[in-house]
């Protein structure tokens, strides 16, 4: 019900996600009234694979996260979440606030045994194809051993969604030298060193898109800001682009003439391409979408969703937390 369109776009990207995967049924939780009337007007009011939820309270994106946990025990948000827990769903989407889709997640389903902190991991397109990246917002800071279990719930959750058995992690830095970083990165450094991933050294800004690797494992604050960078970068592109294109008449005949490869190079760096990041570290899947995600990006999120149930993600971070720490460094956190 939340989110920057609403629930006319959550609608339509469930209908269109229904469509993309034939053994896929739906729960849509929200207000009951309305998203009948949504579906009516699509004249799928009788859709067979896709129910209803009634949830009477809605979260707002500016909602503190405290206080939507505290008071709003029936928002849509809440109620999806207590489906996965309740095991009625597989899985939870969500376009709304961030912060309190993450408290409520959190609280209700809770944590995977060794795991200190959920983190926020999404696919970021690269030279390569694409790099998965955590945490991306999360947690603002983090001791050593919380971004080794990121590393670890990074490789479990690729190996689990793309089949690559012994993916290359690397820790964000402001260098490559061992001698670069503060003492948590550097710390974190030596425990990936010991562990069994398949660990690749410190990785700067500009090898999150440049470099050939699989998992890129950085705190929150850090992870977020690169994140925001590489989407205005991105924009920006595109701005310039099509500012010479539309220059002149002899730009513009150009353009005319480069248009198959600018759609291609658009569909490749289409940010609605890669919507869906995991709440990873919890006893569920939680898939959380842009606020702004329109029909094409919110059915994004519901395919990431659909992968990770298909490919059990939790049950493999578990295990993959039991190969990848035979000491258990991190056992001792406070799940």
């Amino acid at each position: 019900m939340s989110g920057d369109h609403g629930h006319e776009t959550i609608v339509d990207a469930a209908l269109l996600a229904l469509a993309a995967h034939p053994e896929l049924q739906m729960i849509l939780v929200g207000d009951e009234p309305t998203l009948l009337r949504d579906l009516g007007a699509r004249g799928r009011a009788g859709e067979a694979r896709l129910r209803i939820r009634h949830a009477s309270e809605v979260v707002g994106m500016d909602e503190s996260p405290a206080k939507a946990l505290r008071s709003k025990k029936d928002s849509s948000m809440r109620v999806a979440i207590d489906l996965v827990k309740q095991g009625v769903a597989h899985a939870a989407v969500s376009a709304g606030n961030t912060g309190a889709l993450m408290a409520t997640a959190k609280f209700v389903l809770k944590t995977l045994p060794g795991i200190d902190r959920p983190a926020i991991i999404s696919a970021i397109p690269s030279i390569n194809g694409h790099v998965h990246m955590l945490d991306l917002g999360a947690n603002a800071e983090c001791s050593a051993e919380q971004l080794l279990q990121f590393a670890v719930m990074g490789s479990a959750l690729v190996t689990a969604t793309l089949g690559i058995e012994r993916p290359k992690v690397g820790l964000l830095n402001i260098g490559e030298e061992e001698i670069k970083g503060n003492e948590v990165i550097k710390q974190a450094a030596q425990l990936l060193q010991a562990s069994s991933l398949n660990y690749i050294g410190f990785v700067e800004g500009d090898g999150i898109f440049l470099r050939d690797i699989d998992v890129v494992v950085c705190d929150g604050f850090a992870g977020n800001i690169a994140l925001k960078t590489g989407e205005g970068v991105a924009r920006l592109i595109y701005h310039f682009i099509r500012q010479e294109f539309t220059r002149s008449i002899f730009t513009r005949f150009a353009a005319l003439m480069a248009l198959p490869a600018l759609k291609a190079l658009g569909r490749r760096m289409d940010p609605r391409n890669y919507n869906g990041a995991s709440f990873v570290g919890l006893n569920g899947i939680v898939i959380k979408s842009h606020g702004s995600a329109d029909t094409q990006a919110f059915a994004a999120a519901i395919r990431v969703a659909v992968r990770e149930v298909e490919n059990a993600v939790p049950a493999r971070i578990t295990r993959l937390l039991a190969e990848a720490l035979p000491a258990a460094p991190v056992a001792a956190v406070k799940g």
